[in-house]
């Protein structure tokens, strides 16, 4: 049972709206056609590899000539396959690419970097306070002291690896 093709009021038959067209080709579909075409990339891949597996070299054993021939053919065809998808895949890429080239790009850096004085934390907050921003505070002060004492330990070891060094050059200088 086939419907019947629209008709204008003026007489003559109306083509489909080009909305339609558009709705059926978005990012999001594309980006869906590009996910499964991975999957079928991948798939291929592991179809490849298992005829690789399965195939015998002819290095002097006695194997069967058809059997060999029959699983070339089918490695050229998945490796065919596999070029069709990957040349796919780019085209999904590239129109997808094409449809986001007006967006603004998205930061490369998933979780923003807070400077240690809590000045940006308290400009975000608006000056309210709230209840972990006591606990902010806390775990910033200390921090803070974590940093000094981490400092305090490096001035030490410095000194002790001078030292050292001091002390093993009297010892050569003494033998």
């Amino acid at each position: 049972m086939t419907t019947p093709p629209l008709v204008s009021p003026f007489g003559g038959q109306q083509p489909p709206p080009p909305q339609q067209a558009a709705r059926d080709v978005n990012t999001a579909s594309l980006c869906r056609i590009g996910q499964e075409t991975v999957q079928d990339i991948v798939l291929r891949t592991m179809e490849i590899f298992q005829l690789l597996r399965n195939m015998q070299l002819p290095n002097g054993v006695t194997y069967h000539p058809n059997t060999h021939q029959d699983r070339l053919g089918k490695l050229q065809e998945h490796l065919r396959m596999l070029s069709v998808l990957f040349r796919k895949l780019r085209l999904v890429y590239d129109k997808c690419n094409e449809n986001c080239s007006g967006l603004e790009p998205i930061p490369p850096e998933l979780i923003p970097f807070v400077e240690d004085d809590g000045s940006k934390l308290e400009d975000w907050s608006g000056g309210q306070n709230r209840p972990g921003s006591e606990e902010r505070r806390e775990i910033l002060e200390v921090n803070k002291k974590l940093k000094q004492k981490n400092q305090q330990l490096k001035q030490i070891m410095d000194q002790l690896r001078n030292l050292i060094w001091e002390i093993n050059s009297m010892l050569a200088v003494r033998s």
